[in-house]
């Protein structure tokens, strides 16, 4: 007879990135789960602070208007201590915006993961603006060194009835360049976080494809746009796009 038992846990380890069931040698994790750990560390603090290479993101968005502009935080250290700095422009940084009216801007934030911005902002608006036919893009503005509600201010000079940011989401343990998109209409600075929708959880490692998220923004935009508010007040229901390897999804109630 064989001595062998099925680890009870695999089951369930496969079904999630959790760190579950690790183990121990001794009093201590196993040296392979710490070495996991201390590299998911890792990738975490170099998305943190790395640094956005725009001139390589400019070149995957061929065909659109591009604008490139600085929060007030003047480097990367002082945007991670003083965090009001990254929620407004630098000094001049406005006046050189156009008064451009528009429906829909999009605005290309780094936030805290330059990487999940390099990975997928392009290929979300590639996918997303086929989809906003019929309406006003203004310019695809890029910010460096920049949060959610510098997008309130941008939005404000240019013009825009609905302001869609994509910005890089904090990186955890399990994903380091996830992308998020925040919708806010009529933006103006001081608006409150629950003015605004957000879809998030963009990335290749079992979050939102470009097509599904740009689906969901597509959605929203449009709805903001017909009832003239984002937030707490709109609700998204949304067909949902099945993924590479799904089946297909219900749309939430």
């Amino acid at each position: 007879m064989s001595d062998f038992s099925p680890d009870p846990w695999a089951q369930l380890r496969a079904a999630t990135p959790a760190r579950i069931a690790l183990g121990r040698a001794g009093v201590a994790v196993p040296t392979r789960a710490s070495l996991d750990f201390q590299f998911a560390h890792a990738r975490a603090r170099d998305a943190v602070h790395s640094e956005l290479d725009v001139a390589a993101l400019s070149q995957h968005l061929p065909g659109h208007q591009l604008l490139h502009v600085r929060s007030a935080a003047p480097s990367r250290a002082v945007y991670l201590r003083r965090p009001d700095l990254g929620r407004r422009l630098a000094d001049g940084q406005a006046g050189a915006l156009p008064h451009a009216p528009c429906d829909v801007l999009i605005v290309v934030a780094d936030g805290l993961s330059a990487r999940a911005v390099q990975a997928h902002a392009s290929g979300v608006i590639d996918a997303l603006v086929p989809q906003l036919k019929g309406l006003r893009l203004g310019p695809v503005v890029i910010a460096q060194q920049a949060r959610v509600a510098i997008g309130d201010e941008i939005g404000a000079k240019i013009g825009a009835r609905l302001c869609v940011l994509l910005v890089g989401e904090r990186p955890g343990l399990t994903v380091a360049d996830s992308l998020g998109a925040y919708l806010t209409f009529a933006p103006q600075p001081g608006i409150r976080d629950s003015a605004r929708n957000c879809v998030s959880n963009i990335h290749a490692q079992g979050g939102l494809s470009h097509a599904q998220a740009a689906a969901k923004i597509a959605w929203l935009a449009q709805a903001a746009l017909n009832l003239g508010l984002t937030g707490t007040g709109l609700k998204e229901n949304a067909p949902q796009i099945a993924g590479p390897g799904q089946g297909p999804e219900i749309a939430p109630p």
